[in-house]
């Protein structure tokens, strides 16, 4: 059986050919040390934009991990830029180590798309969701429940990408973007979603089940 290969993000491929290509130059004029250095870059690029290929749980009532990384905090939080209602809160720190490429946690239909210019501290830090630079989709799902998925920028991640756009129909599990380089998603769900993840656990993105909500169930669309 031949196994199945682990492709990398598109998005990555600039990086990937530049550091190659500079490696090859110093190849070609005999500076040793700097080939290894770039050699060592190459590869770090190449693990870093790896994008492994994820089972998707196949419950429609399954939240899924729009990230890899380590739950950083669950709780009940008033959310006052999206929704303007009190929500349960799970944030996911990914650092330069996890896979990036971050996938839809429920399927349904993509209502607004803000992406939101700001500052770049450290996303693991509270300020960092006040000041720092995000892009965020509100989605509602065909039974109605609307969750917030919120990819935030960090200290040294410059470049969030959306491939989302307002009307898409998206797939639990589904790639929607992903951000370079080290940085943390939060996901805004209604209060009557059964959590079951806790903070300090490590979640994979399209795979890991965060929690469900019941068949029917639904919020009010503001």
């Amino acid at each position: 059986m031949q196994q199945p290969k682990i492709p990398v993000a598109s998005e990555g491929v600039p990086f990937i050919l530049f550091s190659g290509f500079a490696t090859l130059v110093f190849a070609l004029v005999g500076w040793t040390l700097p080939v290894l250095l770039c050699l060592l870059l190459t590869a770090f690029v190449l693990y870093f934009f790896r994008d492994p290929i994820r089972v998707v749980p196949a419950d429609p009532g399954a939240i899924i991990s729009p990230a890899d990384g380590k739950v950083i905090q669950v709780r009940e939080v008033d959310d006052h830029r999206f929704s303007q209602q009190r929500l349960m809160k799970i944030s996911i720190f990914m650092n330069v180590f996890n896979v990036h490429v971050n996938r839809v946690p429920m399927t349904g239909t993509v209502n607004r798309v803000i992406l939101s210019p700001g500052a770049f501290y450290a996303a693991d830090k509270d300020k960092a969701e006040l000041h720092n630079e995000y892009c965020a989709l509100t989605i509602t799902t065909p039974a109605g429940l609307q969750y917030t998925v919120v990819q935030l920028a960090g200290l040294i991640a410059r470049r969030i990408v959306c491939w989302a756009e307002q009307g898409d129909q998206v797939a639990g599990g589904q790639k929607f973007g992903l951000i370079r380089f080290g940085s943390r998603v939060d996901l805004y769900l209604p209060l009557t979603a059964q959590i079951r993840v806790r903070t300090g656990e490590k979640v994979r993105a399209g795979e890991t089940i965060l929690g469900f909500v019941a068949e029917g169930q639904g919020q009010e669309k503001t």
